[in-house]
């Protein structure tokens, strides 16, 4: 699948970072360092554009190095960029840790999944099917 970018930034447009990589690097366009305070948030342009086929969304997740190393991660994860989206990508980025940190401009921030999605139809009905299951939500599997 080919998806058209424009890069306003002066970073490489995101690539894979092995030949097995799901996600894509996303890297921060900043005229100045970001100084990230502890539990701060902060929304992080990155200068791309993107057109996404209809049938597909871009999904932004933490970067795991990221988040282990420095305590940074996104906030509403995974985002989504939707197919009718032709704003420019920001990442929400947090400070988990209990120090400041700071992003540079290039820093690799994110990273980026594309999604084959499909739209449902909804129909009111008034039961739905049992399952084992049922109604037992957070825990209830009782799996660790």
């Amino acid at each position: 699948m080919i998806i058209k970018i424009i890069n306003q930034s002066s970073n490489p447009n995101p690539t894979y970072a092995t030949i097995g990589s799901s996600g894509m690097d996303i890297r921060a366009n900043l005229s100045n360092q970001i100084i990230l305070q502890p539990l701060e948030r902060i929304l992080i342009p990155t200068g791309l554009f993107l057109e996404i086929p209809n049938g597909y969304e871009a999904q932004i997740r933490p970067r795991s190095g990221l988040a282990i190393k420095q305590g940074l991660t996104c906030l509403n994860t995974p985002g989504t960029i939707d197919a009718d989206y032709r704003g420019e990508i920001k990442i929400i980025l947090i400070n988990l840790s209990k120090e400041q940190q700071t992003i540079q401009h290039g820093d690799r921030i994110a990273q980026m999944v594309f999604m084959k999605i499909e739209q449902v139809q909804l129909t009111t009905v008034e039961i739905i099917n049992e399952t084992t299951r049922g109604e037992g939500g957070f825990g209830h599997s009782g799996i660790q």
